[in-house]
């Protein structure tokens, strides 16, 4: 399985979820894990993902997510699990 993850911080407002998981289930991206929390005003997302049968490479789904972010007023990204790993090591 190819999981990656994807992270969404920004100014919380209504519908972040619903269309980044829109924009996934259209992409047949399937959610395996999701955790969000909100801080004061502040929204923070992070899931883990199956690009397995992703209708699209990763580098679009990247361009994608990132143009949706904009959209939405988020930054939106995504890593496949193994980068993610080795950038977060202590």
């Amino acid at each position: 399985m190819k999981k990656s993850i994807i992270t969404v911080v920004g100014k919380d407002s209504v519908g972040i979820i619903a269309k980044v998981c829109t924009y996934l289930a259209e992409s047949n991206i399937n959610i395996l894990d999701i955790s969000q929390t909100i801080v004061e005003d502040y929204f923070n997302m992070m899931m883990i993902v199956d690009a397995n049968n992703a209708n699209k490479n990763i580098s679009n789904v990247a361009d994608e997510l990132d143009a949706l972010g904009k959209e939405i007023g988020v930054q939106i990204k995504i890593q496949q699990e193994d980068i993610f790993n080795s950038m977060h090591r202590i």
